[in-house]
């Protein structure tokens, strides 16, 4: 169907008709993500007219048809414009029932309407600076947070809700603002580890441990998988610099109960070994938050039959992390990206307990059985990180050899003097690679 053809019959208003027509355009342009140029003008004005065909009383089969129109336009970023306006943002956002607002406002039953709604603005928020900005001021991040809090009292559908987190990370990502906004007065860490929690289904066993039954854990549903993805990506966006930051006691306990459930993300899979890698990647980036002395948390559980135990304490999620470290060494795709955040965690945490220390030097660093060949040569963790060192990336080679300096960093003269005999042979094998 010709664009002008619809737009001709949007403007005469016609309900019913509408309904047919934006049907028949919808189902031609659902998988459409490219548009033409020529045809921009015939869009912006076709998009003008879907918003306020919305602002009339419809029927909500008509609603969620003429908000699939504005799902495919607002893929558009050129034609963007009429989406972005209070009152355009206003209408998707009241359709959508997130809209912050002291005057008593209609329901929205439909969670149909609410669900394309929350599509279209993930779209436009994404691509429109302008509408950014709108919604910071709008404090829609307000109508998201108090849905959010009646997730254990309301049964919604798993579609609204990941598009509620989806939204909310993206406003997180894109505006300091909003996210200081969440942090801290609307108690963001709290509800979304509050959330997180929600969505995993944990019990728990002590303060800081969750309850598990002997054997392998069952892997976590797709669906819950992926809105746990998403409340992880929002929170990372709000605890940023919480590990830079001095916290008090209440904060501390907030952080542990919070890094207590990453331990259990850890020791979980996903559906299918990526969407595994990708759940633990998500966890790893968001421990790399946390403050320093909270991190004792992953040390924290009593070591069990089946457990792996060093000097007296469960040391699972270390192990865990150090599998996870050799995967991203073994995959060798984007480095800086993929490795820094758990080579930093593991340095971290090394830094800050001791038995972790201990323990990842003697995973790492085991005595030496073949002194013959240089530390870069083979296929151990310690050849694999020794190679890091010398790296065309300069974050990736200080990440490496500061791993491995708090490793070897210990009282005695002998480790000083190892460590400074393997940066000779790291920097003497450096300079041969150098040769032409």
């Amino acid at each position: 169907m010709e664009l002008r053809t619809v737009v001709a019959t949007v403007e005469s208003g016609e309900q019913d008709t509408v309904l047919k027509v934006l049907q028949i355009y919808n189902q031609e342009k659902s998988q459409c993500f490219t548009f033409d140029d020529e045809e921009r003008e015939e869009r912006k004005k076709m998009a003008q007219l879907l918003i306020k065909f919305l602002e009339r009383e419809l029927q909500p089969s008509c609603q969620v048809t003429c908000l699939e129109s504005i799902r495919i336009l607002s893929r558009d970023k050129y034609c963007l414009d009429p989406f972005t306006t209070k009152e355009g943002l206003k209408t998707l956002s009241r359709h959508a029932g997130i809209d912050y607002s002291e005057e008593l406002i209609r329901e929205v039953p439909d969670l149909d309407v609410i669900l394309e709604s929350l599509k279209c603005l993930c779209n436009i928020v994404f691509s429109s600076p302008r509408a950014q900005e709108l919604t910071a001021e709008a404090r829609l991040v307000v109508g998201l947070a108090k849905r959010i809090k009646l997730y254990n009292e309301r049964s919604l559908p798993h579609e609204v809700k990941f598009f509620d987190l989806r939204l909310l990370f993206l406003l997180t990502a894109l505006r300091v603002d909003i996210r200081q906004q969440l942090a801290q007065e609307l108690r963001g860490i709290s509800l979304m580890t509050d959330t997180l929690e929600l969505t995993l289904g944990v019990k728990w066993m002590d303060p800081y441990e969750v309850a598990t039954e002997e054997g392998l854990l069952p892997p976590l549903p797709r669906q819950e998988t992926e809105r746990a993805m998403e409340i992880l990506k929002v929170l990372f966006n709000i605890t940023f610099d919480s590990s830079k930051r001095e916290v008090d006691e209440e904060d501390a306990a907030l952080y542990r109960h919070l890094g207590a459930l990453l331990r259990h993300c850890l020791m979980i899979s996903a559906d299918g070994e990526d969407r595994t890698e990708e759940f633990h990647s998500h966890t790893v980036n968001l421990l790399g938050n946390l403050p320093l002395k909270c991190l004792d948390v992953l040390l924290t559980p009593k070591v069990r039959p089946g457990s792996l135990e060093y000097m007296g304490v469960n040391m699972d999620a270390v192990s865990i992390l150090l599998d996870f470290l050799e995967r991203r060494l073994d995959r060798g795709h984007k480095l800086k990206e993929s490795l820094t955040p758990v080579l930093n965690l593991l340095t971290e945490s090394a830094r800050v307990h001791r038995q972790t220390r201990k323990f990842l030097k003697a995973k790492v660093l085991p005595p030496l059985r073949d002194v013959r060949n240089r530390p870069e040569v083979g296929n151990s963790l310690r050849n694999k990180l020794v190679r890091l060192m010398t790296h065309i990336d300069t974050d990736v080679k200080h990440c490496a050899a500061e791993f491995l300096f708090v490793l070897c960093k210990e009282s005695d003269t002998l480790s000083r003097e190892k460590w400074r005999v393997f940066k000779c042979s790291v920097g003497r094998s450096c300079c041969l690679s150098c040769q032409w």
